[in-house]
């Protein structure tokens, strides 16, 4: 299989208490739904859906039976945002055995881009972190991801742990574009 490497940067991100302000509220047409028996086929969806602009490729070459393994864990919860009926982001949340929830997914469609949910998707899936057993809040982004990515996790309260650049061997059969600048 042949690859090309990408370079991008790293930034772990982490939140120690939950945040204390108000959340901004999802517009009247939005609302969010969680998904207990995620399909797998509906997770490759929303996984390609938000991140095949961002290189979202290390889920996409898993089998199916190691997605739907991650899906049916009871530490892994997928929540969905809709817009007008349809699916318009998604976020997915890791329960760890020592007291640590990481967002391991989040990111709207593209179409969803640019109408004001980022900040308060962002803050729902913040809310639903805290909500369980959670003693510490993480996630991580790249230079790969949306620009506004890094801000948007700053101003609701995160702070930077570390930076690490790393090379990616992206599968060229995923048919992904690449980004023009990733590190």
């Amino acid at each position: 299989m042949s690859t090309t490497p990408v370079q991008v940067e790293v930034t772990f991100l982490r939140m120690e208490r939950p945040p204390a302000d108000q959340p901004a509220a999802l517009p009247a047409d939005t609302f969010v739904l969680p998904v207990p028996d995620c399909t797998v086929g509906f997770y490759r969806y929303l996984y390609d859906g938000v991140g095949r602009n961002h290189c979202w490729w290390l889920r996409r070459t898993l089998p199916d039976a190691r997605i739907a393994a991650i899906l049916h864990d009871p530490a892994t919860s997928i929540q969905v945002l809709y817009r007008n009926g349809e699916p318009a982001g998604f976020h997915e949340i890791e329960r760890r055995w020592d007291g640590t929830t990481n967002l391991s997914y989040f990111g709207l469609m593209p179409h969803a881009i640019g109408q004001g949910l980022g900040r308060a998707f962002l803050r729902h899936a913040i809310d639903a972190a805290w909500s369980g057993p959670c003693s510490l809040l993480t996630v991580n982004t790249c230079t790969a991801d949306h620009p506004r990515a890094l801000p948007n996790y700053l101003s609701a309260g995160f702070r930077v742990i570390r930076r690490v650049r790393e090379e990616w061997p992206v599968p060229d059969n995923l048919g992904l574009r690449l980004p023009l600048r990733a590190g």
